[in-house]
């Protein structure tokens, strides 16, 4: 008894591809990874915890600062104009400038600094160079940086973001 039958070549085997499949997905899968790891950037990862603990202490003091100093005031942002009032427990605030942050929740590249300048007491005025929508988190500084107003705005805005100092500051 002989067996004449032709016997189909390798790659049209099925055990050959059942048992291939699975390593080269989990090799093209892991090459894809690798690429992807490369390619992406770190910002979010730090490797010095003790500065970045130094760091957040020196932020609660400059809150607490502004807190003592009970700053609160008014933020009108409209045609790319920015007019603030800033008021002080002494009364009307009298800084040469002051910067103000805005952080965009999930895009770095999209974050803004806007400079006011001092018009009268308590009165800044900036620019905005590009209209901004969504959702911000701000950082109000003073020329110093030794006290800062945070918080949280929608843009655009049709009426005055209060600005306040909070009492109870907490990171």
């Amino acid at each position: 008894m002989t067996d004449n039958t032709p016997v189909a070549p390798w790659y049209r085997q099925p055990w050959f591809w059942f048992l291939t499949i699975f390593p080269l997905a989990s090799i093209t899968f892991g090459l894809t990874m690798l690429v992807v790891s490369v390619n992406l950037d770190t910002a979010m990862v730090t490797d010095d915890y003790s500065k970045e603990g130094r760091g957040i202490n020196m932020a609660i003091a400059r809150d607490q600062k502004a807190s003592e100093m009970q700053v609160s005031g008014k933020l009108q942002l409209a045609n790319r104009k920015a007019v603030l009032t800033l008021d002080t427990k002494d009364g009307p605030a009298d800084f040469p400038y002051l910067v103000l942050n805005l952080y965009h929740p999930t895009l770095e590249d999209k974050d803004r600094v806007i400079q006011f300048n001092r018009l009268a007491d308590g009165e800044y005025s900036g620019r905005i160079l590009e209209n901004l929508d969504g959702r911000w988190y701000f950082d109000l500084q003073g020329p110093d940086n030794d006290w800062r107003v945070k918080g949280e705005l929608w843009l655009p805005a049709e009426h005055p973001i209060t600005i306040q100092a909070k009492a109870n500051v907490q990171e």
